[in-house]
Parts: structure tokens; sequence; C-alpha cells
């Protein structure tokens, strides 16, 4: 008895001990991703998805690489800095603290590493530097060192030089440029072959297309960014041959020039320009065309220049209202607001008035295909130009001139003193007056809720003709107002000249 006494503390604390074990064991081995299910261990599975997966662009990239370079440029100006008023909205680099890790590296890649004397001008830093550099991107297109870039990254150079994918630099010297399309053309004259790279079928990218841009961004050096095709055919008023890829890679300062790649590493478009308020990229980036490179390219290595037709009018598109009182069925081509004197044109009977609606046959849609339906055709050809006029079509045959580098513009005295007492045409929300030279009435006065109002009409502007017909007096807008409603037109078309140019104006006649 009193060993049994004596031995049930012994067996009850054992028997603890023992349980604990077993719980620490299995926690254990749930720690280590195994549980225990009859005699059997079970492991744990890692979660994996099985998804389709973005495209990896390092292949592209390790192919393409080799034919992107640096361009770097020197000329023999002043130049001032804005880069950090663009990057900081506002807040310059230098307004910046001493300790700012952002001071020293802008100093560095924007060339102050020499410790140059700088002079305050204008709440501005300057310096005088007898040969400043500006930068860009470029490509080669030839083994024998032909390579592409932007107008605006050469204009005004003296010495360029470009520095390639390994770092080696290598002199060049341009070839030509041209401003209307923002391209240029460099060669580097060694004893090597370059990697280079081939134009892409453009006309074959669509839209959400993946794109590859590499080039020098803000001066660091080779850096590839990708995104897709935002947009094509966009017009951003840099000139009349718009016709830029929009997409959303980040492209900045320093890209210019730089090549966008599609997954074939073959060369989309051209790196030109971007939108954004600060200077970097808010993911707008335009970039010229391969179809239209290609083209300017060849000229510029094989001349130095381009030759572009030239028809000597001003144009303007064919809204419907325009259509309407011209009794055309579609809104398309462009309509003639001026002829330049001694223009092609005007040699072969085209007038103000005039629709330009195909050109060898190739329907025209608006006023930029038609400059660049022109301006793709060597000056000196022969075309036939379809014109809509006086309600019907007609052929006129016409010899296409050269574009001028400064093209001519027509000319009106716009500072007339309407001496002859205004009239008022109440229907059309207009007051007029004679010209003073007798040619057109001045409008004096633009009722603020017509239709004249709206479409932009305003004070000084000079009525020239309505529905091509010469006007000289208020009379001679009401007879065309009623010959409009009796052939049962929608709109009058007037003609409307205003700071030395001229433009076509639709109104309505509805409400007369």
């Amino acid at each position: 008895m009193n060993m049994s006494t004596s031995n049930k503390p012994v067996s009850w604390t054992r028997s603890r001990l023992m349980a604990a074990a077993a719980s620490i064991a299995i926690a254990g081995a749930i720690g280590v991703g195994a549980v225990t299910t009859g005699t059997a261990p079970v492991l744990a599975q890692a979660v994996k998805v099985e998804a389709p997966q973005v495209p990896s662009f390092a292949d592209v990239v390790s192919q393409v690489s080799p034919a992107v370079v640096s361009v770097q440029v020197k000329s023999n100006v002043r130049t001032t800095s804005d880069m950090g008023t663009q990057l900081f909205g506002g807040q310059g680099f230098d307004d910046l603290p001493d300790d700012h890790p952002l001071k020293r590296f802008f100093r560095e890649f924007r060339g102050d590493q020499d410790g140059g004397q700088w002079q305050q001008r204008r709440g501005g830093r300057e310096r005088a530097l007898p040969r400043p550099t500006a930068q860009g991107s470029g490509f080669f297109i030839s083994e024998d060192g032909y390579l592409v870039t932007n107008n605006h990254v050469v204009d005004g150079g003296s010495e360029y030089t470009v520095v390639m994918d390994n770092g080696d630099e290598l002199n060049a010297r341009l070839i030509g440029k041209d401003a209307r399309t923002d391209l240029a053309v460099l060669k580097v004259d060694a004893d090597r072959k370059f990697t280079y790279v081939n134009f892409a079928e453009d006309n074959q990218v669509r839209v959400g297309d993946w794109v590859v841009a590499v080039g020098n961004p803000f001066g660091l050096g080779g850096t590839v960014t990708a995104g897709i095709v935002s947009a094509r055919g966009r017009d951003i008023g840099a000139g009349p041959y718009d016709d830029f890829i929009q997409i959303d890679a980040a492209v900045n300062r320093g890209n210019s020039g730089g090549p966008a790649f599609d997954l074939k590493g073959e060369v989309v478009g051209i790196n030109t320009a971007i939108f954004s308020p600060s200077g970097g990229s808010v993911g707008i980036a335009f970039a010229i065309p391969a179809s239209t490179a290609k083209e300017v390219v060849k000229d510029l290595m094989d001349t130095g220049s381009v030759k572009r037709g030239w028809i000597g009018v001003q144009i303007q598109p064919v809204t419907k209202d325009i259509a309407d009182s011209l009794g055309l069925s579609e809104a398309k081509g462009a309509i003639v607001s001026e002829p330049q004197a001694n223009g092609p044109a005007v040699k072969a009977g085209i007038k103000s008035g005039d629709v330009i609606t195909a050109v060898n046959g190739k329907l025209v849609n608006g006023p930029r295909e038609l400059a660049r339906m022109i301006g793709s055709i060597n000056p000196g050809e022969t075309v036939e130009v379809t014109l809509w006029r006086d309600g019907k079509s007609q052929n006129v045959q016409m010899t296409l001139g050269e574009l001028p580098e400064t093209q001519q513009q027509a000319s009106t005295d716009r500072n007339q003193q309407q001496k002859a007492e205004p009239s008022s045409l109440a229907d059309l929300g207009l007051t007029v007056a004679p010209a003073d030279d007798g040619k057109g009435l001045v409008v004096t006065d633009v009722d603020p809720q017509s239709d004249a109002a709206d479409r932009g009409i305003q004070p000084g502007d000079i009525i020239t003709s309505v529905n091509s017909r010469e006007v000289n007096g208020a009379q001679d807008i009401t007879s065309a107002l009623a010959d409009a409603e009796k052939s049962g037109r929608k709109a009058v078309l007037m003609q409307i000249t205003r700071d030395n140019g001229s433009r076509f104006v639709a109104l309505p006649i509805a409400r007369s």
C-alpha cells in the first residue's frame, strides 16, 4: 500500500510530460508543412497560378540595343538650363538644398562637373559655354554607319558625337535634315560594320500592339521602356504632315530621335514629342510613323534634302455644313480658301471655293491627307486633280511646283476704315459695311446669339464671297440666300478673310 501510494505522483507526472512531448511533435510537424492523418504525413503545396504571362521584352532588347545610340550635339550658342523647372513644376534644381541627393545628380548629367562659373541673370542661372552640348537618341539603319535622329536634336549643331551601346564614342557628320517632318540623317565613317535595324510596315500596326522604346532619357544612357500603341493618325499641330503614332511607353527628354520597336525588333516609329505639363512622361508620347520616315530618310541619304510637290493653295476641311451648302453628299475633301499668286493651282484654273476631292484618282479625305499626297509627288510631275465646282465634278491637269522653304501667304489689308453706312443682315446676325477698297463687306457687328458667332465670325472679318459669288453689298448676300433657298440648300458658304488668311464658313439658312 505504501508503494502504490508513493508511485502515484510519479506516474501522473510522467503522463503529463508525454502529453506535452506529443503536442510539441504535432506542432513541429505542422510548422514544417506536414500533418498526420492516420499513419502517413501529407505535405502542403505552395500556391502556383496557371495564367497567361506578359511577354518578356528581353530578347528584343538584347538584339536591338547595339543599334541604338546616344547623339551628342555641340554648337556655338549660349544655353540656359530649364531642366529643373520642367521636372519639379516650377522649382529649379539649383533652388534645392545643397544636401539634396537630386541636386548633385542633375548637375552632373547636365554637364556641370567641370566646376564652371555661373552668372546670375533675370532670376535664373546661365553659363556661357563655348560649345554647349545637347543630347538625344538615334539608331543605325545601315551597316555602313547611316543613322536616324530628330531634326530638333541636331538643329544648330556644328559637331556630332555618337555614343554606342558599349560606350564607344564616334564622330559623325550631318547628311541632311528635314524640319517639316523633324527628321535628320547622320553618318559615322568608321572601319567597322554596325548593327542596324529595319523600318516596319506600320500600316499593320494596330492600336493596342506592344511597343518598346529605347533611348537616352535625361542623358542617363541606354534605357528601355515598354507600352502599347494608344492611337494612330494624331494631329498635334506640328505641321501639315502630322500623322503621329501615339504610344504610352515612358518617353522623356533625351528620347527624341530614338526608336519605338515592335516585338519583331522593327522600328514602327521615331519618338519626337511628348505631352507633359512637367517635362517628364505622363504616358502620352508621339512617334513619326515608319512609312513617313522611310520616304524622308531615303531622300536625305540620296540628296541631303527633301523635294516636295506644291500646288500653291490655302485649304481647309469640308465640314457637314460646307458640304450641304455646296451640294456634296459627304463631308470629305479639302476646300480651297485661296489660291496663291502665280502658283500651280492658279495656272491650272483652280479657284476659291473649289473642293479638291481626289488626286490621280485617289480620294482625298481631308487637308492633311491632301498635303501628304501632294508632298509625296516629285516637283515637275503632272497630276490629275478632281474638283467639285458649281454642283458637279470635273478634272483638271496640273504640273506641280516645288514647295518653297517659306510658303507665301496671301495678303489683305486688315485696317480698313468703314466710311459707308453699315447694313443689317438680321437673319444671319451680322452687320456689314462695304470695304474701303470696294472688295467685299467688312463685318462691323456680330449678334452673340447667332450662328455666325457660333462659327467664329468676328467684327473686322471681311466677307469676300457667298456661294462662290463676289459680294460688294448687303444685297449680294440677300440674293445669294434667296437662290440657296430655291435650290433646297441648307446653308450658304461665305468666304472670310482675316489676318492675311482666308477660310470658308457655312451659315445655316433655315432661320433666315
